[in-house]
């Protein structure tokens, strides 16, 4: 059978591991805190020392960290797992990450297949199998790891050439910033007016405005300050790599994605890595 590395044992990244674990992949873990890897005790797992045994091991490497750094300080440089990855192996980027950075790992080893793999759903979605999965590369290097993708996604949704997952995930997390942003601004004048809110966040979810970010915003305690420690960073790194790599200035979705973070007091990288 193909042999699996998995790296990113986060919320979401342990449960995509566990279920290619439990699907019968043999697979090979690596970590940089020891204690992400003790729920996987008694599985059958392998647990590499190093990148470079990890990558050894792999004829399919899932990595699933935080940012492009990360991605980069895992798979890269003589001590990275890309050194030691067979010819013809393929690298799943789970991680949101520019398009750029995928581009430039496969440009950088060709002998390699590198793969954009984009999540969108939690760490549940995952255990429950029904995580939503974008994929960017080339059609059959694509179907080879799909197997190993719906052993926690589903749908997985081949969404055009490398890079193309990543355009799709940032689209999809700016349009959410920008509806958070809409659904508080909207809530605030459900006050303003002395409407019941409980009433407008059912409405919300359930008339021809049904909105999920209207829900979060309404769990939350109707204003975005929950979100700020645990979301505001991650979401403004998006925007910031959409509004670079999209080139857009004069955009509606942009501004109104800004304005949310705003309202969370985080603001987006710009091109030049300092804040907007």
């Amino acid at each position: 059978m193909t042999r699996v590395g998995f790296v990113g044992l986060g919320g979401q990244g342990a449960p995509m591991a566990r279920r290619i674990v439990d699907a019968g992949y043999p697979t090979t873990l690596w970590a940089r805190r020891p204690e992400t890897l003790e729920p996987f005790t008694g599985t059958g797992v392998a647990i590499a020392a190093t990148r470079a045994e990890l990558g050894a091991a792999s004829d399919v490497l899932c990595v699933c960290v935080v940012d492009d750094a990360g991605v980069d300080d895992v798979l890269r440089g003589p001590d990275g797992a890309l050194a030691t990855m067979g010819d013809g192996s393929i690298v799943v980027v789970h991680s949101t990450v520019h398009p750029a950075t995928c581009i430039r790992l496969q440009d950088d080893f060709p002998a390699l297949h590198v793969v954009d793999a984009p999540v969108s759903g939690g760490g549940q979605k995952a255990a429950d199998r029904q995580l939503l999965v974008m994929v960017g590369g080339p059609v059959d290097v694509v179907a080879r790891c799909r197997p190993i993708l719906e052993t926690f996604g589903d749908p997985v949704l081949h969404v055009g050439p490398l890079g193309a997952g990543q355009e799709v995930k940032l689209l999809n997390n700016v349009v959410f910033a920008a509806q958070l942003a809409l659904a508080a601004e909207a809530f605030d004048l459900a006050t303003q007016r002395g409407l019941d809110r409980a009433a407008v966040a059912s409405v919300l979810a359930s008339g021809s405005a049904r909105s999920y970010a209207a829900e979060v915003v309404a769990g939350g305690g109707f204003d975005l300050d929950f979100l700020a420690s645990v979301a505001g960073p991650l979401l403004a790194k998006d925007v910031g790599i959409l509004a670079e790599h999209a080139a857009l200035t004069d955009s509606t979705l942009l501004a109104t994605a800004d304005a949310a973070l705003d309202r969370m007091g985080v603001a987006r990288p710009s091109a030049e890595g300092g804040a907007r």
